[in-house]
């Protein structure tokens, strides 16, 4: 390990990110010292980058932005006894107060003292090192890649998605919204023992690529008439399970005609809009269970364990990789090209093949 100084990515306002030498931090006694492997890019950084912030979230100075990683052990705290250098982990990036009542009956996502990476004013991980509190940093078997690593963040949305969502293996799924978080509600499904999976997305590599993982249809909500197309493949069964991952106001309000009556709908994608119409008739007489999704808690332990068993493969979300010095071009086609990326991966350590 050099000394000192690292690389790392630093945004200073909206659209302009640069990479710069800062301290290597030092772990404290329960932390530990991690290189970076592999860390993507997350929609949430995008939007950071081009707007400078997220609701009442904004960057007022300069950030360090990234929270999906993977990486090697390097050093640990003097009180660390579970991890050694050497060892490679999965981060997981939210660190809650552990004393709240949220904390308390194991729903730490809802801590209102979070402390959680590339959230403003907290620093995130595009950069060669990160100190974590080792309670946050979850052991890699042999078998499983740093990039499987790095995504155990955004499939643990998709896990408790399906966990709020109570998902069972004869659920008929319907995900609408394929970006990496819906490619990954099907994948976590998968997990949960789900065979029949549906998607829905107006940009037509999405639909393919979830057809390659596996989905059993796709349909253009701009051209398709969703509705019946679901009806003719289901024998008329209808779908028992909805997870809303666009975030897309008509999408959301449309869930709610798509679920068959005593159904359940999961609301993963933060709306555009402020207020979004809801047939709220349907919903009570139809007696439709619906869940909101914030971030994820206790996924990490149980999705490593589920994926080192199953022929689950999440890197096929992983359209382009770049080294930490080409953050600039990494974020922007994050940002740009959105109808032929779905996951970009940075590695801090070495550039990418």
């Amino acid at each position: 390990m050099k000394s000192g100084k690292m690389n790392a990515a630093i945004m200073d306002k909206p659209l302009s990110i640069a990479i710069k030498q800062v301290d290597i931090p030092v772990p404290g006694e329960h932390e530990a010292l991690i290189k970076v492997h592999c860390i993507g890019v997350c929609g949430s950084d995008v939007h950071y980058y081009e707007h400078g912030q997220i609701g009442r979230y904004i960057v007022k100075e300069p950030i360090i932005l990234g929270h999906e990683l993977a990486g090697e052990v390097v050093k640990v705290g003097k009180a660390v006894t579970t991890l050694s250098p050497g060892d490679r982990v999965a981060v997981e990036p939210g660190v809650a107060c552990g004393n709240c009542e949220y904390c308390k009956s194991g729903r730490y996502n809802l801590c209102p003292d979070v402390v959680f990476l590339a959230t403003p004013p907290v620093n995130g991980a595009w950069a060669e090192y990160i100190v974590m509190p080792v309670s946050y940093l979850h052991k890699l078997p042999d078998s499983m890649s740093y990039e499987t690593g790095a995504l155990l963040e955004p499939l643990s949305v998709g896990f408790h998605a399906m966990q709020r969502g109570s998902a069972k293996p004869f659920d008929r799924l319907l995900i609408t919204g394929l970006g990496p978080i819906g490619l990954l509600v099907g994948q976590a499904a998968k997990l949960f023992g789900i065979t029949e999976i549906y998607g829905t997305d107006t940009v037509a590599f999405r639909r393919e690529l979830a057809l390659e993982m596996g989905f059993t249809a796709v349909f253009d909500p701009a051209a398709d008439q969703i509705g019946e197309k679901l009806n003719e493949l289901t024998d008329g069964a209808g779908i028992t399970l909805v997870v809303e991952s666009s975030g897309n106001a008509r999408a959301m309000a449309d869930s709610v005609k798509l679920v068959k009556r005593g159904g359940r709908i999961v609301f993963v994608g933060l709306p555009t809009a402020d207020t979004v119409p809801m047939d709220m008739a349907s919903l009570i007489d139809g007696e439709i269970d619906t869940y909101g999704v914030f971030r994820y808690a206790n996924t990490y332990p149980a999705a490593i364990q589920a994926l080192q068993r199953s022929a689950v493969d999440l890197e096929s979300i992983i359209t382009h990789r770049y080294a930490l010095t080409d953050i600039k071009e990494a974020v922007e086609t994050a940002r740009t090209r959105k109808d032929t990326s779905i996951k970009v991966m940075i590695y801090p350590n070495f550039v990418a093949e």
